[in-house]
């Protein structure tokens, strides 16, 4: 049977109602970041809020700089917040579970967002609001795609976790056509700010309302030892009886590896991360997480989202179209990744989406810089000026495919339960203080490195990820989480190929000689960490 043929079989994506609510609610925990990537980061742009806010030109002619430190800090604040949110959740996601920490991170965020509304023009207590706010949005980060690995069928991991970014990118493309709307219809008061950035707050009151129909993760459950509720749980999401073969089948897995470990009220975070250090199998999935969380930011990542109303004035569009060329940057996200969830993800799988994502964020970045470098805004060539439009929306197709969700993923799948929430929260903390120094510091970039040298730099990362993401990176697709042992044990330099062959793979007789040689040092690396 081909690879496609598996993949289309009408069993694979049989679900249960029930399970269908559950991953809807709780992948609307994308919503707080997606909605500041978007929808805030625009409303910066409108006169009422500049002028509330005093970000007028006009008042810092002197200090042009300290205008652009000032927008700038109350852009990014929301991400520093996210950044200790995020560390927070090593011990909030286990100590509370995986659910409630999603409930009190949401919670967090709407009274974050309620004081950010009416702060009234009070530069300090917004910059306070917005931290606060990013402290629940930084939790949801963890706890959110965290949950969804751990009651997703290994058959469709990526697409319930990618949820996660399709929610997120569905608010971020709607924060951008609402700002539009108020700029036209409504007139430049403080209600036409407070209206724009209140809008997530609906949303986000609804799915914690419905998140009370949601149970902890079976995982989660098998963990604390409480195996017959955990049963339970993964029964009822999966649509069948307890007794059920495959029900059985899977929650023998989950438990097997539950009951070889304590429970995780007796491991420590330091315990789990000395853990990950010393042994060598972790550790290396562990920076490996980490190497990939430090690309996907500095090669541009969410500091363009945030500006892309001033890409966007550089590759030419006028200020009064910024809005609208934002909305269509945001829709293509939206599209490619609902793709990329949809589909890509489990079939052509993370390591092929990560690097394809990358090739086209790089030659995305090798255009405009080039553009920028040579003719800057130049009206004598609107073909010049197209292409460099064409570019950036290049640059969210790449983004949108490879590793704007690809981390999330990755970090809830590969490692096991009772080092699984300390290495992804950590790795989520720096996920969040790299986007804050990329959100503050693109203004000071772009300024400073006359805008074609700043996408100089992210073209350089994007070839050190591609080189070093495609050695390193192996293919996780199709892998139970309680067998990433085995992908990622033998040499490291061979872990582009690495398999684990399971009992869904097609007969082993048609494997390369590389493959057949690769399985005998994964087996035999296993038996020297056994």
């Amino acid at each position: 049977m081909s690879a496609v043929t598996r993949w289309l079989e009408p069993s694979r994506w049989t679900t249960s109602s029930y399970y269908v609510l559950v991953v809807f609610v709780i992948a609307c925990g994308g919503i707080p970041k997606g909605y500041d990537e978007g929808g805030y980061s625009a409303s910066v742009k409108l006169e009422s809020f500049k002028i509330d806010f005093n970000l007028l030109k006009s008042h810092w002619k002197d200090d042009p700089t300290g205008l652009t430190n000032r927008s700038a800090n109350i852009t990014s604040f929301n991400v520093l917040g996210a950044a200790f949110g995020a560390l927070a959740s090593l011990d909030l996601n286990d100590r509370l579970g995986r659910l409630w920490s999603w409930r009190l991170a949401m919670v967090v965020y709407i009274l974050g967002t309620f004081i950010q509304v009416f702060s009234s023009g009070i530069y300090g207590l917004l910059l306070f609001a917005r931290i606060f706010s990013g402290l629940g949005a930084g939790v949801l980060t963890v706890a959110s795609p965290l949950y969804l690995s751990e009651v997703a069928p290994k058959a469709t991991r990526g697409l319930s976790v990618g949820l996660y970014m399709v929610a997120l990118l569905t608010v971020l493309s709607m924060g951008f056509f609402i700002n539009y709307g108020a700029s036209i219809h409504m007139a430049a008061t403080r209600t036409q700010y407070r209206l724009v950035q209140s809008i997530p707050l609906i949303p986000a009151g609804i799915t914690l309302g419905l998140s009370w129909l949601c149970p902890e993760t079976p995982r989660y459950l098998a963990s604390k030892q409480r195996h017959q509720e955990a049963k339970e749980v993964l029964a009822r999401l999966r649509g069948k009886s307890i007794d059920d073969e495959s029900v059985t089948a899977e929650f023998e897995e989950i438990d097997q590896q539950a009951k070889k470990r304590a429970d995780l009220k007796s491991i420590s975070h330091w315990a789990a991360l000395k853990e990950s250090q010393t042994n060598p199998n972790y550790r290396q999935r562990f920076w490996l997480l980490m190497v990939m969380q430090t690309v996907a930011q500095w090669t541009g990542g969410n500091g363009i989202t945030y500006y892309i109303s001033t890409i966007f004035s550089y590759a030419g569009v006028a200020d009064s179209t910024s809005l609208i060329s934002s909305g269509a940057y945001g829709i293509v996200k939206l599209v490619f990744t609902m793709a990329f969830t949809w589909g890509l993800i489990d079939f052509f799988g993370r390591r092929r989406c990560a690097l394809t994502g990358l090739a086209l964020q790089l030659a995305a970045h090798i255009y405009m810089g080039t553009y920028m470098g040579l003719q800057p805004g130049s009206a004598n060539n609107q073909s010049a000026s197209d292409a460099a439009i064409a570019s950036v929306f290049i640059y969210a197709v790449g983004w949108s495919v490879g590793l704007c969700t690809i981390p999330y993923l990755y970090g809830t799948e590969i490692f096991p339960s009772h080092i699984r929430n300390s290495c992804y929260a950590l790795s989520m903390g720096f996920h969040w203080f790299f986007q804050f120094a990329v959100v503050r510091v693109t203004p000071n970039m772009l300024n400073n490195l006359h805008v074609w040298g700043a996408y100089l730099f992210w073209a350089i990362i994007c070839t050190l990820g591609l080189i070093i993401l495609g050695i390193w990176m192996p293919e996780t697709k199709g892998v139970p989480i309680e067998r990433m042992d085995e992908l990622f044990a033998g040499p490291w330099y061979l872990r582009w190929r690495a398999k684990v062959y399971t009992s869904d793979d097609s007969s082993s007789s048609g494997d390369t000689i590389a493959s057949q040689d690769l399985r005998q040092d994964t087996f035999k690396a296993n038996d020297s960490l056994r």
